[in-house]
């Protein structure tokens, strides 16, 4: 858009409305879930209907296209635009009323699903459509796309749970929509003069959701222009309210899954279930369940078969009534909750691990939901096996058999602007073989940018004129969302993956992304996840957006900031200051490296670009302070006075003060004291622990040497009582994390040869290595392999690095299930917080069984702590972090029992809990042994 107009709208807009136009936020919101990049000119972010009317005036006025945007979970790039981008979900995010006598819920277009699912839960009602997004998907966003979800077999879609919306459409007119056509002129002649066309074309199935559902205005459906305004993707209108029906919740719902052969004979399979009153239908097919599994570990246990279909009932009887009218080769009934959920999560993940093949290749949308009449379903995936096939590509498909409709990414080639051709061949291929069988180009997710342009090849130019006039009546300039259904661009612009350069690599070798950082950072498809509040359920991916709920802050922003540097055309560079506050408050906890289901690592690409930012510069002084602090900790503790002095140094105001300040430290912060004897020289003066035994090393990280050798002390009185022959390094073994949380990877680099030097004669012998930190434990798991993949010592230094928990319980190197710790758990309360990288990398799994195994009553808290390393430290990220321990650690510490333990290994974690709340933690070492505080 014209710099001058852009000036102009700012000047307007800027007394009404919070509007942005740095170079960071528009980077931010230059994508969705699609393909696509469109950077808008200035993002607002309204707070009301009012306010939204204005702003649309001004934009109306110069003529600046204004697209509206939720939680940017489209797939279909029908949330981007080239002016004016609305965020509903920042303020307009409220539910105004619900009414559980008249089922009716009113709310704002930024009302998150699940927030109004929460809402109304004490009444007995519900929202019916449940996509796999509804932890973070907007009510305004799914009635722009006419989501759907698995659950819309027995309560539709979102038009068919819509009762009335307050509208601003394109000329101004703020109206309520409801059953009355004449409340936008010419409407009522418009559907008076195409009965026969609206009649025999358009609401054909239900799936059929792609163009305008004009269907809903003919006199038969209740001439309910609210309902065919759901699914126009914001191109005829503003949603500034809704009201939207509520539906009782089923009250005994039971999962069956059903095995089959293969994924189409489950299709065929579905027309002779749609009579038994089934809540949900899910297809599911091997492809997708082995990437899950790979992701996760493991899945819950499926019937045999390579096609499975997941049927929600009412009721046990009438799942084995489904069963024995199924052509299934074996079935599962699951009635427990927690099983139930664990497997619809193999459904939930597949949004975003379907972004990438078995083999490792990048799988996009486009072809992302089209949809068929549920007889033709499994004619219809044998044919478009055969179309992947004949275009050598592949794709993992599911989606909601019920209806008809697919969900896949494929793996086009889009690396280069030479692959856009035979992407665009194939979407017209694919467009007329969906054509053929009576089917919809979308099925949920609206055409967007990228199937708007193949309505021609399933819809006659009759209709297309009449979507034409459709759009006019409300929207004569075409300001709204242009380029999307009517006078669409082609599906081959605007591609975002082909405009990128390669980036390669430097520090880290992104080795399981082909050696390019590119192709790494382009593993955020947008899905979105980071959105979630994922401290409710039990993720730890992102805190800093958790604290803020400012979409820089999420990990999906700080991906697409990266996507930017790889397409050059905006950000720039390394140097780039819209890039550096991206980064600056991620926490590099690496939870987006386990929690987003596309492992997206944002800690990992931050890391990499603040070395190839800083390589062979001056670096910021805490880098030099913080980065280097465990050679600044060897050097302090070389001899116990000298410790003693440094600490009783650092223990007066001023001087803590004036140093911190001048390292770039808070100095609300208090320093950590240096350990008056090592760790190391301590082990050296214990009596032997060389009894018979299973050989064991103690890894004593930098920080468990030189800062707080409790654990480290704790973990060999333990290992000694459990039977085990404890030895440690012959020699300092750093594993460089302060260096790589400061991107200074090639000392990293430099570290972590010197630890192999040591750790890996032992590794290859086979001895466990058992760490005491976690985020050090982590380094050896992840990061070693990724820095040093050419040294097979990292592999094998990789596979015997344990945490205490997975050492006691490993069925070869543990003591065996009979021992027992001299410590009584039995009935104790534990408050645990795990370490974020310990949550990603090793998980908390062992620990939580072996504590529970034990007796202990373990209260898990999600998140992180807020410390992160040096995070916390660092001026200005002190109120960050203060605001993420806010979000679970906090709250549990000042409501923790009395006679409860607060366990944390991380040292991060108990120093945090220490300064915010006079807590003093305990590592497992410590509660698990005879050295307990």
């Amino acid at each position: 858009m014209d710099a001058e107009i852009t000036q102009e709208l700012v000047a307007h807009l800027a007394p009404i409305t919070e509007i942005d136009t740095a170079v960071r936020r528009r980077a931010e919101y230059s994508s969705d879930a699609s393909n696509y990049r469109v950077v808008p000119a200035a993002v607002a972010f309204p707070h009301d209907a009012d306010e939204t009317a204005a702003i649309l005036e001004v934009a109306r006025n110069l003529s600046v296209p204004v697209t509206s945007r939720g939680a940017g979970t489209s797939v279909a790039g029908n949330a981007i635009g080239p002016g004016l981008v609305l965020d509903f979900s920042r303020h307009m995010n409220r539910i105004l009323d619900i009414d559980a006598e008249a089922g009716l819920a009113r709310v704002q277009p930024g009302v998150i699903m699940t927030d109004l699912q929460k809402a109304a839960s004490p009444t007995g009602l519900w929202f019916g459509p449940d996509p796999s997004t509804k932890n973070r998907a907007t009510i305004g966003g799914m009635i722009g796309n006419n989501a759907c979800g698995p659950h819309a077999l027995a309560f539709g879609r979102t038009a068919d749970n819509v009762d009335s919306l307050e509208i601003i459409d394109g000329t101004g007119r703020r109206f309520t929509a409801g059953t009355d056509l004449s409340v936008v002129p010419g409407l009522s002649h418009l559907v008076s003069s195409n009965l026969a066309l609206i009649r025999t074309v358009l609401g054909c199935f239900t799936r059929q959701v792609s163009g305008y559902s004009l269907e809903h205005l003919l006199p038969e459906n209740g001439t309910h222009l609210a309902k065919a305004l759901v699914g126009t993707e914001g191109t005829v209108a503003t949603l500034v309210e809704a009201t939207v029906n509520l539906r009782p919740m089923p009250q005994t719902p039971v999962l069956v899954v059903l095995g089959y052969a293969d994924m189409p004979s489950a299709a065929d399979d579905v027309s002779n279930l749609l009579g038994l009153n089934l809540l949900a239908v899910e297809g599911m097919d091997s492809r997708l369940v082995e990437v899950v599994r790979r992701h996760r570990g493991s899945v819950p246990d499926l019937p045999r078969g390579a096609g499975w279909l997941f049927c929600e009932t009412e009721g046990v009887d009438a799942a084995r009534e489904l069963i024995s009218t199924s052509a299934c080769m074996d079935s599962r009934i699951v009635a427990d909750k927690s099983e139930s959920a664990a497997l619809w999560q193999i459904r939930a993940d597949g949004v975003g691990l379907a972004g990438r093949t078995p083999s490792g290749k990048a799988a996009w949308p486009g072809w992302e939901d089209s949809a068929v009449p549920p007889e033709h379903l499994g004619t219809y995936l044998r044919e478009f096996d055969v179309l992947m096939d004949a275009h050598g590509v592949y794709g993992l498909p599911y989606g909601h058999f019920g209806d008809g409709c697919i969900h896949i990414r494929i793996d086009w080639p889009l690396d280069n602007p030479g692959d856009i051709p035979a992407f665009g061949t194939f979407m017209e291929e694919a467009a007329d073989l969906v054509s053929q069988f009576g089917g919809s180009l979308s099925g949920e997710h609206g055409d967007g940018r990228a199937r708007s342009s193949l309505l021609p090849r399933m819809y006659s130019q009759e209709v297309l004129d009449l979507f034409g006039n459709f759009k006019a009546l409300f929207d004569p300039k075409n300001l709204l969302n242009p380029g999307v259904l009517v006078d669409p661009k082609p599906l081959t612009e605007d591609l975002r993956r082909p405009a990128a350069r390669t980036l390669g690599a430097q520090g880290f070798s992104f080795r399981e992304d082909g050696g390019d950082m590119t192709r790494a950072v382009h593993r955020c498809t947008g899905v979105g996840k980071c959105r979630a509040n994922n401290f409710v359920n039990s993720g730890f991916m992102c805190p800093s957006y958790q604290a803020s709920k400012d979409e820089k802050d999420v990990t999906r922003a700080r991906a697409r900031m990266l996507q930017e540097v790889a397409n050059g055309s905006l950000v720039g560079g390394w140097d780039s200051p819209a890039l550096a506050e991206s980064l600056d408050l991620c926490l590099s906890c690496k939870a987006c490296g386990h929690d987003c289901p596309a492992g997206v690592d944002i800690a990992r690409y931050k890391s990499e670009a603040t070395y190839r930012k800083y390589r062979g510069k001056l670096r910021p002084p805490n880098h030099y302070v913080l980065g280097w602090l465990p050679r600044w900790a060897r050097l302090a503790t070389m001899a116990a006075p000298i410790a003693a002095i440094g600490n009783a140094a650092m223990n007066i105001t001023p001087i803590r003060k004036a140093v911190f300040s001048l390292s770039g430290i808070d100095s609300r912060r208090t320093m950590t004291a240096f350990a008056t004897q090592r760790f190391s020289r301590w082990f050296k003066k214990k009596p032997s622990t060389t009894q018979q035994g299973q050989d064991v090393i103690v890894w004593a990280d930098s920080f468990s040497e030189y800062l707080d050798p409790t654990s480290a002390k704790a973990m060999v009185d333990l290992l000694v009582e459990a039977g085990y022959r404890v030895r440690i390094p012959s020699s300092p073994a750093c594993c460089g994390l302060t260096w790589i949380s400061t991107g200074q990877l090639d000392g990293a680099k430099k570290r972590l040869r010197g630890l192999l030097d040591v750790l890996g004669p032992a590794a290859e012998e086979g001895v466990p290595i058992v760490g005491i930190e976690p985020s050090c434990t982590a380094v050896l798991r992840d990061d070693l392999v990724d820095l040093l993949p050419d040294d097979p010592r990292s592999h094998a230094v990789a596979s015997q690095v344990f945490t205490l928990a997975e050492l006691l319980t490993h069925p070869e190197f543990g003591p065996g299930p009979q021992w027992k710790p001299a410590t009584d758990l039995s009935g104790v309360t534990i408050i645990a917080q795990p370490h974020c990288h310990q949550h990603s990398v090793m998980g908390f799994g062992a620990d939580a069984a072996l504590l529970r195994r034990l007796g202990a009553d373990v209260q898990q808290l999600s998140g992180c702590c807020g410390l992160a390393g040096n995070f916390g430290m660092e001026k200005g990220h002190y109120e960050t972090s203060v605001a993420v321990a806010e979000n679970g650690l906090l709250p549990a510490l000042r409501e923790m029992p009395e006679n409860a333990m607060f366990l944390a290994d991380g040292y991060s974690c108990r120093t945090q809990a220490l300064q915010l709340a006079g807590v003093e933690g305990v590592s497992l070492p410590q509660l698990l042994g005879l050295t307990r505080p």
